[in-house]
């Protein structure tokens, strides 16, 4: 179906402009008396506060109604698929899809019906469709925009409706294809967190290991502690490079979930990294930040050996024959470790770790064996939650692609 699209893109000489009005009939909803709610109604009643999200989910505490009259019923009632549009508050032009026959559209909501009601979405879900709308608004306290604002915007589509259509379901399916994915990340984070909550609570613990743990300030292990404050040689704006040329020059946005992440990193020239040698990671470093994003951790795997660090991020690096980096990396992502680690902030506009303060969180000190084993079985996971974050990256880079090129 995605090849069928991009045979649609080439054919651009068969797009035209086309205004929304054109594509879907446009309506809005009703100001219902407030005599026809009732706790029990039979229908739910859809306003702005519903419209948060691609998909709307109806609120237990939300307002119902009783409606009998035919004429209120097939003019307001949500039967069949609707796309749906906030006409005022502060989400002005977000719209979400809505498909129940038990449920009614108040007033100052849009609601759109189109045989291309899919393509139609794309189109609406679009930053520029919202900024349009948000430029067209007028009101003090209450901005609104109104259905004749809604239908005269104006965009290139197929002039074919089959065109609009397998666009719409391509994209459409694209979406379903990111939920289901993002979905499957957080169920497997909290998999994991739940996990590591049994796990560094000792009610579970792996099978042929029944030896006690012992709890050890970090500062009383032989762990090696270092931050990225360099002093006067702090790297200068001269001495910042870029990808092809430099080397990483990590900052807590860098650290996501127990990864060192290289997007929109900072780069140092190999001059200054040379330079530089007491941020130098090594394999099966911990690198924290102890300013700013307080809590963050990333471990460092093989691809991010000899990368450098900030002024917000600090090294634990363990000795191995007491205590390996992949065990302690994943009682410090857990509820507890986290806790600890929180609990030493200090500071008020700005909150810091400061090494001194980091050396006074207790760690449990695991028979070896055991941890690797723990290292091993959450690592697994962290891989598995990281190519399944590649494969959300993957889809959200060809849905962006497919908007570009085809509403250019």
């Amino acid at each position: 179906m995605v090849v069928d699209v991009f045979e649609v893109l080439l054919a651009r000489n068969a797009w035209e402009k086309r205004k929304l009005g054109e594509l879907a009939k446009v309506r809005t909803g009703r100001a219902f008396k407030s005599s026809s709610f009732s706790p029990n109604g039979k229908y739910y009643v859809v306003t702005n506060k519903d419209i948060g999200g691609p998909q709307i989910s109806t609120h237990m505490d939300g307002d119902r109604i009783d409606i009998t009259n035919p004429v209120d019923i097939a003019k307001y009632s949500l039967s069949g698929r609707n796309l749906l549009v906030t006409m005022d508050g502060v989400n002005i032009g977000k719209t979400a899809m809505y498909s129940n026959e038990d449920a009614v559209l108040a007033q100052r909501v849009g609601r759109l019906t189109s045989s291309s009601l899919d393509f139609v979405h794309q189109i609406t879900s679009q930053k520029n469709f919202l900024t349009r709308m948000n430029e067209l608004s007028v009101g003090n306290a209450i901005k609104h925009i109104s259905l004749k604002q809604i239908s005269d915007y104006a965009v290139n589509v197929p002039q074919q409706t089959s065109e609009r259509q397998l666009i719409g379901q391509t994209l459409s399916l694209l979406d379903n294809l990111i939920a289901a994915t993002q979905r499957r990340i957080d169920a497997l984070e909290q998999a994991k967190k739940a996990l590591l909550q049994r796990l560094f609570d000792q009610s579970w613990r792996f099978k042929g290991y029944s030896d006690p743990w012992e709890k050890r300030k970090l500062g009383e292990t032989n762990s090696y502690f270092t931050d990225g404050n360099y002093g006067e040689s702090y790297p200068k704006e001269s001495e910042l490079s870029d990808k092809e040329n430099g080397v990483p020059f990590l900052r807590g946005s860098n650290l996501r979930n127990g990864e060192l992440i290289e997007d929109n990193a900072n780069y140092i020239t190999k001059e200054k990294h040379a330079e530089l040698t007491s941020g130098h990671l090594v394999e099966d470093d911990i690198v924290l930040a102890v300013r700013g994003s307080l809590g963050a951790l990333g471990y460092v795997k093989d691809e991010n050996i000899d990368w450098n660090i900030n002024s917000q991020l600090a090294v634990i690096r363990t000795d191995k024959s007491e205590l390996s980096g992949k065990f302690l990396v994943q009682f410090l992502l857990s509820w507890r470790g986290q806790k600890e680690l929180l609990s030493r902030n200090t500071g008020t506009a700005l909150k810091q770790l400061p090494i001194k303060q980091l050396k006074d969180v207790p760690v449990p000190i695991v028979n070896l064996d055991e941890q690797k084993e723990i290292g091993a079985l959450f690592s697994s996971i962290d891989n598995l939650i990281a190519a399944t974050q590649s494969r959300l990256s993957s889809l959200e880079l060809l849905k962006k692609s497919l908007l570009q090129d085809l509403f250019i």
